[in-house]
């Protein structure tokens, strides 16, 4: 791994920018120091809209790399993989790929990409979905909309339309995932669920169905009739909006 750093222009990031070299063993120099406490007080005193991307992603980065000043690190995440929310969901090898990621860097945005997840899914789990449905839109976003291929979830509801099971049905390539209707009712029987919610991202950020969706959905559907249950909706996630086929006349 490369110690250094490749020459970045100081205006990207304003006056708390500094020489990018390494730093010197021992104490951190004073601009560190200064730069990193303004920006976690800035962060205690206005939360994440105080901040620009960059800067929340140095403050994770400070966690994995105590002693490098990590502006010009997040600078390059953010040029490769577009906004904060893309670099902490960027799969483990590609996040390799950037100068200077190692381990440490992978596993700490790894674990915020968890934390987000865990706390979006604890805003919708053993809770009534319908009257939800804000938290259960933002829930999705959270998990799928950056995703570099598709999947395909499906949420299992109660008798009282409380989200009971939320699982990965599969996952396929950046323009398709196979989905089994037999094994979506199966798993429904299994939960004791009485309706459902199928949920899907497209990778292209267009949220717009294929054919093949609309053809899919309607076979689930008529495979859930038969048995009795509900299926209330099938949610296509994109890069910042969502489709529904209740909404939108498909089902």
């Amino acid at each position: 791994m490369n110690d250094g750093f490749r020459e970045i222009p100081l205006s990207l990031f304003g006056a708390d920018e500094a020489p990018e070299e390494p730093l010197p063993q021992g104490r951190l120099p004073s601009y560190i120091r200064d730069h990193r406490k303004r920006l976690r007080d800035r962060f205690m005193q206005g939360g994440a809209t105080a901040l620009p991307d960059y800067e929340m992603l140095e403050l994770v980065l400070f966690r994995a790399n105590a002693r490098r000043d990590m502006k010009p690190l997040a600078r390059r995440l953010l040029d490769r993989f577009g906004d904060f929310n893309g670099v902490l969901t960027a799969p483990p090898d590609r996040l390799r790929e950037v100068e200077e990621v190692g381990d440490a860097i992978v596993c700490e945005l790894k674990l915020i990409e968890a934390a987000a997840r865990r706390l979006a899914r604890a805003k919708v789990m053993d809770r009534q979905v319908l009257s939800s449905w804000d938290a259960l839109l933002d829930y999705c976003h959270t998990a799928m909309s950056h995703r570099e291929t598709e999947q395909f979830r499906v949420l299992y509801l109660d008798r009282r339309n409380v989200l009971i099971a939320d699982e990965e049905q599969g996952e396929g390539t950046i323009d398709h995932v196979p989905v089994y209707p037999r094994e979506v009712m199966k798993r429904a029987l299994q939960v004791n669920a009485s309706a459902m919610i199928l949920v899907h991202n497209h990778p292209s950020g267009d949220p717009t169905p294929s054919q093949a969706d609309i053809d899919m959905t309607h076979q689930i559907e008529a495979a859930a009739h038969a048995l009795g249950l509900v299926l209330h909706d099938h949610i296509i996630i994109g890069k910042s909006r969502e489709l529904s086929f209740r909404s939108d006349g498909y089902l």
